[in-house]
């Protein structure tokens, strides 16, 4: 409706375009900047909160290019860090966001200076989608950070790589990065790597939560393990700690969800784990296997070996999937409530190993409680057996495919004595696995109970 003097009163999109380009002047330098000039009327805007990319020239369609106004998006959160804290939050809306050059949604580089505090927020994430597509896949990075943020949130979107073997995020730190948080986000298409993980300290205190890692992967989902930085010893990524992926959907077609020659205490709570199909050709590193949890590298700093998975269903689709593949020489690894039973049917299933271990006489200490287990667990040893120490232990478990006995298998002849098993049920040689029946036991007539008067 006209305001006196016949003036349009303007809406909230033109004053959030007029007060974006305060902040994009403010941002870029001054050849591009004045490109974006803020008109007078714009001038009386106060300081934003957010910046939503489409008032940046985003269109969303899934043919325009994007990467602009994602770069500018980025730009005016990094010349708004206030004491060492981000003070805009980028919003980005449903659509197909189509993204051509690396770093684009984030650069974190020098300068500015390590700052607190940087948050995306899309519509949802089957809404808003961010199509990584460029030039080349192996090397190129949607997002980087080179201890520069801490605290980074992702929230409600999903990642498409259009572009076989690119990768999303390269995460390097010395000390600064820390505190992710990915909140129902879900990733989509062929990468390299999902997070990739780089330098001597911290790269931490990290939050997968109702998220769904989908595509492939040929490395893995999460890679703790490049040496790009140069680190006096690699094992200086032992402490990159603490992982958490809650309620998660894990259902990929093929490579590797964790992959961690460094660092470690990850914790896995709630969710389905499935990987549906198989690596196209076989790789000299993996072969054609493809596992969720894998730790290839033994000797670490103390306190730094620990995995916990709790409440997780698996599907082992094929023998070539593996649950776990682990050679830590010390450390804890434990399963309680979980199952892998979901293809016991299957002809192959009785004779795969989804679960592997390396042991010797520091363990590690392996645990298994209230599990359903598929098919054989196995065993390699660094020393003689007899002088290994009970480090493996069963408690409650239900052997889908075999008798105790032959569950647990290594190179050696016979059940190895560092493997107890407490009160678990396994099958007999005949397959049946109902409970025996008891025919000295007298019969039990139901208690009458009399009418009432």
């Amino acid at each position: 409706m006209p305001e006196q003097g016949g003036e349009i009163a303007p809406n909230r999109r033109q004053v959030l375009r007029g007060g974006t380009s305060l902040l994009v002047a403010a941002a870029l330098p001054a050849d591009r900047a004045s490109a974006k000039s803020a008109s007078p009327r714009s001038a009386a805007v106060g300081p934003m909160s957010s910046v939503n990319v489409t008032d940046l020239g985003a269109v969303g369609d899934g043919h325009t290019d994007d990467t602009q106004a994602f770069e500018t998006a980025y730009a005016l959160v990094a010349a708004h860090v206030r004491d060492g804290v981000g003070r805009l939050v980028v919003e980005i809306p449903a659509g197909d966001f189509l993204i051509t050059r690396p770093h684009a949604l984030l650069n974190g580089v020098a300068s500015p200076r390590p700052a607190n505090g940087l948050r995306f927020v899309g519509a949802g994430k089957n809404m808003t989608t961010l199509v990584f597509r460029p030039g080349t896949g192996p090397g190129s990075y949607l997002c980087r950070n080179e201890d520069i943020w801490s605290n980074l949130s992702f929230e409600r979107m999903q990642f498409r790589s259009a572009t076989p073997g690119a990768s999303f995020f390269s995460s390097y730190s010395t000390g600064q990065v820390q505190d992710y948080r990915f909140s129902e986000c879900q990733w989509l298409g062929e990468w390299e790597f999902g997070l990739a993980l780089d330098g001597t300290n911290c790269n931490s205190e990290m939050l997968w939560e109702a998220c769904t890692v989908a595509g492939s992967y040929r490395k893995a989902f999460l890679y703790s393990g490049l040496t790009g930085g140069k680190q006096t010893s690699p094992n200086d990524q032992d402490q990159f700690l603490n992982y958490w992926f809650n309620d998660m959907k894990v259902e990929y077609e093929w490579g590797n969800f964790l992959e961690f020659p460094y660092g470690g205490s990850i914790t896995c709570s709630g969710g389905s784990y499935i990987i549906t199909g198989k690596r196209p050709e076989s790789t000299a590193e993996y072969g054609t296997t493809s596992t969720f949890f894998r730790f290839p590298v033994s000797f670490h700093h103390d306190s730094v070996q620990r995995f916990h998975a709790q409440d997780l269903r698996f599907e082992v689709r094929n023998p070539d999937v593996r649950v776990i593949d682990c050679v830590w020489s010390s450390g804890t690894v434990h399963f309680a409530d979980c199952d892998d039973t979901a293809n016991a049917f299957k002809d192959f299933s009785a004779e795969v190993r989804p679960h592997r271990y390396t042991v010797g006489p520091r363990g590690p200490m392996i645990r298994y409680d209230s599990c359903q287990l598929v098919g054989r667990h196995q065993y390699r040893t660094t020393y003689r057996q007899e002088s290994l120490p009970a480090v493996v232990r069963y408690d409650m478990c239900l052997l889908r495919s075999q008798p105790q006995t032959e569950f647990a298998v290594t190179d050696d002849k016979g059940p190895p004595r560092f493997v107890h098993f407490t009160d678990c049920i396994d099958t007999n040689p005949t397959g049946d696995t109902s409970p025996p029946t008891t025919p000295t036991t007298p019969a039990v007539s139901p208690i009458q109970i009399p009418p009432t008067a």
